[in-house]
């Protein structure tokens, strides 16, 4: 990781509402979560690809991914570790070297995009199970709907680095996502940065990657 999440004291000041990760020029780049594409085009100049996180709460979830070239177009449904754009050669990059942006966002409020993460991927913990995502649904929100029915794959905890097949990471990372989605709480877990950092090799590359398999 480049460059950590800093949220702004007010909405109108400074800050890095997001996360850089440093990647190679054209690397593959992979959703994070299951939705759908609600925007894959230019803003000035730079490519820029947002997907809506499925079963995230009314506003949903945002993911935006910076500067790219999509792979896949607006309104296509996509799946948690699908690759759904390669990294803009080129840039243009706000950081030093090639780097992917990555945020994430309610409605107009910026959050962390790695409370999308289970905690034992950022903090040096045992695998769980049953991670709990702590991205808070605003008051007066609709909660979300029940699990998903028992034909979903079955979740499977992540080992930090990866060792199967992508489609296997895909499946294993989608059925751990819509779990947790399942269980949003109203309270953003904390993240530790020191964590993040030892932690983001093995995460990244789930995001990132050089093949498109």
């Amino acid at each position: 990781m480049v460059r950590g999440w800093e949220p702004p004291p007010a909405p109108w000041t400074a800050g890095h509402r997001g996360v850089d990760l440093g990647a190679p020029a054209d690397a593959v780049v992979r959703a994070a979560a299951p939705g759908r594409v609600a925007y894959a085009g230019t803003v000035a100049g730079r490519g820029v690809l947002t997907l809506e996180v499925s079963r995230s709460g009314r506003p949903p979830l945002r993911t935006t991914y910076e500067p790219v070239r999509s792979t896949v177009r607006k309104g296509q449904r996509v799946t948690a570790g699908q690759p759904v754009a390669e990294l803009q050669h080129g840039g243009p990059f706000h950081c030093r070297e090639p780097c992917l942006h990555w945020g994430l966002r309610r409605g107009k409020t910026y959050l962390d995009p790695l409370s999308l993460l289970p905690p034992s991927m950022l903090g040096g913990g045992p695998s769980r199970l049953l991670p709990i995502f702590g991205v808070p649904v605003p008051a007066g929100g609709h909660t979300l709907p029940p699990p998903p029915e028992p034909s979903e794959p079955t979740a499977q905890a992540s080992s930090p680095a990866p060792t199967t097949t992508a489609l296997a990471e895909a499946v294993g990372l989608a059925a751990v996502t819509i779990w947790a989605l399942g269980r949003l709480s109203s309270a953003r877990s904390a993240l530790s940065e020191e964590g993040t950092r030892r932690r983001w090799r093995g995460w990244g590359w789930r995001l990132l990657g050089r093949g498109g398999g």
